[in-house]
């Protein structure tokens, strides 16, 4: 039996009186059965939901996680692409009416998923065992591929349903990094072009998650590469290009260089691309993306041209485009520049890219520059040396050392070398090269 997305009380309460007449049931008992057919644990959980849809209509948003703080996160995040600018996100609080606000993105999500005030939420949440949407995503999280299609062939709509922040099972999937789930979805029917409040789709998550297997079985079932998340230009190939992901990338980009910008041209190592934008007004078109999630910093991307330039740099260094590092270098853009959360040698530094830390150092990047990475909590005041400790890069950090690089510097934030660093990331490895080298640690 289908989910009761179009069928009103009345209807259910028919339907378990004629099932109590037919087989002589009581009251209780009809209704109970009405509520398993349903898939839900009881009838007053099945009324709630007929409740919630009447309430938030046919886009009602499924509930899926049991943790309270996980919808708090998702509000957060809702606030942080509203702010950006993501007209999906813009458009949930337009239609509940709420301000761009905390508060006001607790009550959208509340509101979407059926619920009238955050506190009637949290409670809900508490257990959602029996719920076909949950059920669904468990098996996920199980990867249980036969539970998974049972669930798709008694509910079909479940390939259509929302949950929260308008993530569909098929996003959920490839958050996975499971292609194997992905495939079942698809072949339930699941919408490979279907968004998320963010703009997010599930070739994004490929992308963002350096996924070209699962990448192509997106795109060979129509996946669109032209989608924009978190902002203009953030469609699955500036994803996985702002984090180097060259591997799918390249895969991405031959059905498009989209956008066609000089971040884009860098991170792809496109040369002649590189050299064709630099002083054309594409250069710095569609940056209106540039974070992949909230846990990132505000910023607004300008029109400067050095601007434009120096971050297309930081592009190529976590790429490993040691091509476009030096076309680059030579038309004027800086070595050193931390334009948004992080300098071309910290990003190459982090991402393990030894050739791009060896080029951006022999055009005199300077070893020890102190900048910012990743979320505002995590990066303050570090270096390279930092990251590629934090990450355990041992030949990144050889390199580092012989090129000169502190070993003794401590961060803003908590005061810790980059031995420390090493220690906290659990790579011991990386710690004893870094005493051995002179450096140093803090209690």
């Amino acid at each position: 039996m289908s989910l009761p997305v179009a069928v009103s009380l009345e209807q259910l309460r028919k339907q378990a009186k004629d099932l109590r007449k037919a087989r002589s049931l009581k009251l209780s008992e009809a209704q109970f059965e009405i509520a398993r057919r349903y898939g839900f644990g009881s009838w007053p959980r099945l009324r709630a939901y007929v409740d919630r849809v009447a309430t938030a209509g046919s886009s009602l948003q499924h509930a899926f996680e049991n943790d309270p703080d996980y919808y708090a996160e998702r509000a957060e995040g809702l606030l942080a692409s509203a702010a950006d600018g993501t007209q999906e996100a813009l458009a949930a609080f337009e239609r509940w009416s709420a301000p761009l606000s905390p508060a006001g993105a607790r009550l959208v999500v509340a509101r979407n998923h059926g619920f009238t005030s955050w506190t009637a939420l949290r409670r809900h949440v508490a257990d959602l065992r029996a719920e076909p949407f949950a059920r669904a995503f468990q098996a996920i999280l199980a990867r249980d591929f036969d539970g998974l299609r049972e669930l798709l062939e008694r509910f079909p709509e479940l390939v259509t349903a929302d949950g929260t922040n308008g993530n569909d099972l098929l996003g959920l999937a490839a958050s996975t990094c499971d292609e194997r789930l992905v495939a079942v979805l698809l072949e339930a029917g699941a919408d490979v072009a279907h968004a998320n409040t963010h703009g997010w789709t599930a070739l994004h998550q490929a992308g963002y998650s350096n996924l070209p297997h699962m990448a192509r079985l997106l795109l060979a079932a129509g996946a669109p590469v032209h989608r924009s998340a978190r902002g203009d230009g953030g469609t699955p190939l500036a994803v996985a290009l702002f984090w180097g992901n060259r591997e799918v990338a390249a895969m991405l980009a031959e059905h498009g260089v989209v956008p066609r910008n000089l971040r884009t041209a860098a991170g792809l190592d496109d040369i002649a691309l590189v050299e064709e934008l630099w002083s054309s007004p594409e250069a710095g078109a569609h940056r209106g993306f540039y974070r992949p999630h909230g846990g990132f910093p505000a910023w607004r991307p300008s029109s400067s041209a050095t601007e434009i330039g120096d971050e297309a740099m930081s592009w190529a260094a976590r790429a490993d485009a040691v091509g476009a590092i030096s076309a680059l270098h030579r038309l004027g853009a800086s070595l050193d520049a931390d334009v948004y959360r992080g300098t071309p040698l910290t990003w190459a530094a982090a991402c393990g890219r030894v050739r791009a830390v060896r080029r951006l150092l022999e055009l005199g990047a300077a070893p020890s520059a102190v900048g910012t990475f990743g979320g505002p909590r995590h990066g303050v005041g570090t270096t390279a040396l930092h990251h590629a400790a934090e990450d355990g890069h041992l030949e990144v950090i050889e390199v580092l050392l012989d090129a000169g690089a502190d070993p003794t510097i401590t961060d803003e934030l908590y005061g810790g070398t980059p031995a420390n660093w090493a220690s906290h990331g659990g790579h011991e490895d990386a710690r004893a090269l870094l005493l051995a080298r002179g450096g140093t640690e803090r209690a």
